[in-house]
């Protein structure tokens, strides 16, 4: 067969083609396979979505972020033995690691066995002086006295509580429950283990709550989810609103409990029947944060919604938050929702429980976690004493101005913004002028120090968690 010249440079052209065509399919599946290969071998997703390439941001000239150390596997939570001087939490291996003089010491201060699928595993702590408390009625501000002296100078005093999902032998073995034990602090390890609390981890896996506070009442808080986020009808109780159910176990709600493990005898209980002696509010879905205002000793509370509805919540004694019946301002419920909020069929044992609405809620949800409130003057009287709410959304953390009486927000302010006056945020942008910083990856704790008086934010990345500092400049 014979071709012309024209025929001859088609031909030619058409093999180019298809020859470029081949070698970028494989250029192509070459890039495939090493990305697959990247993220098979643990590259943090987190770190791929691009939040480890943007540094945290802090929205004030006067402020600046220190990063104090990283290298962390998903820390969870903070407390302080000292200045310079902290205890943090890993929820997956179990660890109790302490930061002394910004080094993380080698020898953890305590390893246990927990399970750590989804939101199980070493999730609170809370540290507690009980120098001067040989007398029970003698109550002063929580933390106050450890401003004038280390823990360290009198270890013999220092209880340390660890709420956990233990596992029997090894981590991720058979698991034991969601409990919570109490510590001596002895020759900086974590030693003569108590269990205070044995609660339910089923179904779960998700759910299970578990961030710790000492009240300025000097009692033990912990808040704990409904560890049962498919709805399972076998775990239902009837301190998720749900009638004729079983009595509650622990779960969906805030316990309080002495020192010792014993019901609190000031004469608020929702009952005295199993562990109903115990609940200080309930109702609660899932929530990662529980702090004290110090003007007040009034407990508030995050929660996590669904798909809508996350919460900022004042705690009184008997507060019913009505999950499962709601979510969110009852008023709107039905317009995101498109469901009923029936209070009417709210559980309120006897009278002695009692609704209340969130006093923020954001539609666009962004996952709140730590809440605490900035107990320092060294920021001055435009933060003393105000709230900040942290968020794995965007790593941002919330400022917010409190109300007169000091029971909810004051969203007035022109600090605030007019469109947050409703108490909701509808949407991202709304969220601008109550945002102090952002990129500071999966915040799951907001301390402030009793010693230098600086903000300390916990980033729990399972990769690379941090430590950050926030302080004037």
């Amino acid at each position: 067969m014979v071709f012309n010249s024209i025929e001859r440079k088609n031909i030619v052209f058409s093999i180019y083609k298809y020859n470029l065509i081949v070698i970028n399919l494989f250029i192509c599946t070459i890039l495939i396979f090493t990305l697959c290969n990247l993220i098979n071998n643990g590259l943090d997703n987190a770190a791929f979505a691009g939040t480890e390439k943007e540094p945290p941001l802090i929205n004030d000239e006067n402020l600046q972020i220190t990063q104090l150390v990283d290298e962390l596997n998903f820390p969870t939570g903070i407390d302080f033995l000292g200045e310079n001087d902290i205890l943090v939490i890993e929820k997956n291996t179990g660890q109790v690691k302490r930061i002394l003089n910004g080094e993380i010491l080698t020898e953890p201060v305590l390893d246990v066995n927990v399970a750590s699928e989804s939101e199980r595993g070493l999730l609170g702590i809370a540290i507690l002086n009980t120098k001067g408390l040989a007398n029970p009625d003698d109550i002063t501000p929580t933390h106050e006295n450890l401003k004038e002296e280390s823990i360290l100078d009198n270890e013999e005093d220092v209880k340390v509580f660890l709420f956990y999902t233990e596992t029997e032998n090894v981590d991720n073995g058979e698991i034991l429950g969601n409990r919570l034990y109490k510590y001596d602090f002895i020759d900086g390890k974590l030693v003569n283990p108590t269990l205070l609390l044995d609660l339910p981890f089923l179904p779960g896996p998700s759910h299970n709550g578990g961030v710790l506070d000492i009240g300025p009442d000097y009692n033990l808080y912990l808040v704990v989810g409904d560890i049962n986020r498919e709805g399972n009808p076998e775990y239902l109780t009837l301190a998720q609103n749900i009638e004729d159910s079983k009595m509650p176990d622990g779960r969906g709600g805030v316990l309080r409990i002495t020192p010792d493990g014993d019901p609190v005898n000031d004469g608020f209980t929702l009952g005295d029947e199993g562990i109903l002696d115990k609940y200080y509010g309930y109702g609660i879905r899932n929530s990662f944060g529980i702090g004290f205002d110090p003007v007040t000793g009034i407990l508030w509370e995050t929660e996590n919604g669904s798909n809508y509805g996350d919460e900022i919540n004042v705690i009184l004694p008997g507060f019913n938050g009505g999950w499962r019946q709601g979510l969110g301002l009852s008023t709107e419920y039905e317009t995101f929702k498109n469901k009923e909020f029936d209070k009417s069929k709210l559980i309120n044992f006897n009278g002695k429980g009692t609704y209340y609405e969130p006093v923020f809620t954001w539609v666009d949800t962004v996952a709140p976690t730590a809440i605490t409130f900035i107990n320092s003057n060294i920021f001055g009287e435009e933060y003393e004493n105000d709230l900040l709410v942290g968020s794995v959304k965007q790593g941002r953390i919330f400022h917010f101005n409190l109300n007169e009486t000091r029971t909810g927000l004051d969203l007035l302010s022109p600090s605030s913004g007019e469109q947050l006056i409703d108490k909701m945020a509808d949407v991202d942008e709304e969220l601008e002028p109550v945002t102090l910083g952002r990129n500071f990856g999966v915040i799951t704790d907001i301390e402030i120090s009793p010693f230098d008086g600086a903000i300390y934010v916990v980033d729990g990345q399972s990769k690379n968690g941090k430590i950050y500092q926030i302080h004037p400049n």
